[in-house]
């Protein structure tokens, strides 16, 4: 086991390093505006909210709060710095000013809350994946089965993002751990670099760039498939509007899987690979497989611990499970058999990005609910598209929420500034409750290839050189339109037989 862990751990490392850079991309792209402009800019727009008189029934701290967390997901939007010293000077300016008293448990209830634990939580059961091999594992033994042409191999690679994402929260480890490596070892074998555009359109670019779009697919049918979802599932909850675990993966399941089965084809015909033949793949991951041997303890064990996971993700309201308390039990399962290590966890730097980057903007944009400035956000909202009937007015709202993340470098911070306000302002608009937090939750994923900027996974593949900007926005916007009609079309129709219309 301890070759799979090197390889894993190896593995992981880079598609952190990546995402790292990914990020700084997504930021370096809007560095034609220096860094003393952008932090004046932040503080101008900060202050000039700060300013503004409370609205309505808001509490007199409100647009001091909103201030600061406009402020903060501007910065976030700019990269001035890294996400969590971002947030945690947002939380110093909120507790120092009083718009978070400190006494009384505002500034710090985001770290104690129950979604953000189970965020944190999943990323290091996706540890498993990575530590033992079992990820690598599975995605070879697809390519070995299907991998004969470019299709194939998509396919495969498709299958395998499918089965890991529902205890992956970290998109971008799916993305950089499992799949990005086992996508540069075919091309490489088949003669296909970043170095020169003939090399890289020969098969890397495809497999690349059409993983990325998989991965946003795969994201949106689960709620543990992205680190954003358990937001959006908890506001939603906030409101009134109870869409489990099992009630998410059920909506998406349909339009989900017709999807992985569309996007790879679509891609053929729009940004094809020249090479349409790939005989030497199979073979290689065979050799993979034979070089890995047979399954581990620690496969079996992760293997195990996955299904229970399923099992109690999927029964938990029957059950009378906890989501967070389930990924815990799977945690101290992986700890007890010595599959995980806390020095595994300590070294995680991704997971305790996330949690304080989470603790502190969930902690916000709960606050900002107890203050009122949500209501009178989606007041504002569902004022601007009142009189039409609700599905036009849901129409409005879904594509300027899909659109809008031109304007973001991260799926959860879109989710976080924007999901209670559009999902509040479509139901106050007429739109059945359950199909409009599943749809927004949807929606939270599937705009996360729009750009090379726009989550974690694209920057990856980004960062790979397979793939040029010019490209990706050309792309990305016909494939954009695909994911739309299906999930609009499919989705609506399935959603509509489950009952969630109603």
């Amino acid at each position: 086991m301890s070759t799979g862990k090197a390889t894993a751990t190896a593995a992981q490392g880079a598609a952190t390093s990546q995402s790292s850079s990914t990020s700084a991309a997504g930021g370096t792209g809007k560095k034609w505006i220096k860094p003393t402009t952008q932090i004046a800019a932040i503080l101008v727009v900060t202050l000039v909210i700060w300013f503004i008189p409370p609205q309505g029934d808001m509490d007199p701290r409100g647009m001091h709060m909103l201030g600061i967390f406009v402020g903060t997901i501007l910065a976030l939007i700019l990269q001035v710095l890294p996400t969590p010293s971002i947030c945690l000077i947002a939380l110093a300016a909120a507790m120092i000013t009083g718009s978070m008293d400190v006494g009384e448990g505002e500034a710090l209830q985001g770290f104690a809350n129950s979604t953000v634990l189970l965020i944190v939580a999943a990323f290091f059961i996706a540890d498993g994946f990575l530590i033992t091999g079992l990820g690598r594992r599975i995605a070879l033994l697809f390519v070995s089965l299907m991998g004969k042409s470019p299709l194939g191999i998509s396919y495969g690679l498709a299958i395998t993002d499918f089965i890991l994402s529902p205890a992956t929260p970290s998109n971008t480890a799916r993305a950089g751990g499992v799949v990005y490596p086992i996508i540069r070892s075919i091309a490489e074998v088949q003669g296909s670099t970043p170095e020169s555009d003939e090399s890289r359109k020969k098969l890397g670019s495809y497999l690349a760039f059409t993983a990325a779009f998989v991965n946003t697919i795969t994201s949106a049918m689960f709620v543990t498939a992205m680190a954003g979802n358990p937001v959006a599932q908890s506001a939603a909850a906030d409101m009134g509007i109870d869409l489990t675990w099992g009630g998410w993966a059920l909506a998406a399941i349909v339009p989900g899987l017709v999807s992985l089965a569309v996007v790879p084809w679509v891609m053929t015909k729009v940004y094809g690979p020249t090479e349409k033949s790939t005989p030497d793949a199979p073979r290689m991951a065979k050799e993979g497989l034979r070089e890995m041997g047979p399954m581990t303890a620690g496969e079996w064990i992760m293997t195990g611990t996955f299904v229970l996971l399923l099992l109690m993700w999927v029964l938990g309201s029957t059950l009378g499970i906890n989501a967070t308390a389930a990924a815990f039990v799977g945690i101290a399962i992986l700890l007890v058999t010595k599959v995980l290590t806390w020095k595994d966890m300590a070294k995680n730097a991704s997971a305790w990005n996330t949690f304080i980057f989470f603790a502190v903007l969930v902690g916000m944009a709960t606050h900002l609910s107890d203050l009122g400035v949500i209501t009178w956000v989606g007041d504002a909202v569902s004022g601007a598209v009142s009189g039409l009937p609700w599905v036009v007015a849901f129409a409005i709202l879904t594509l300027v929420y899909f659109w809008s993340h031109y304007l973001f470098a991260s799926n959860t911070a879109h989710i976080v500034a924007m999901y209670a306000v559009f999902l509040g302002a479509a139901v106050a608009a007429g739109a059945p409750p359950l199909f409009a937090a599943a749809v927004f939750g949807f929606i939270g994923n599937l705009f996360g290839a729009l750009t090379h900027y726009s989550s974690g996974p694209s920057g990856v593949i980004y960062g790979s050189g397979y793939v040029k900007v010019s490209e990706w926005f050309k792309v990305s916007f016909i494939m954009a339109v695909v994911v739309i009609l299906i999930w609009t079309t499919v989705g609506g129709a399935w959603m509509w037989v489950i009952g969630y219309w109603n």
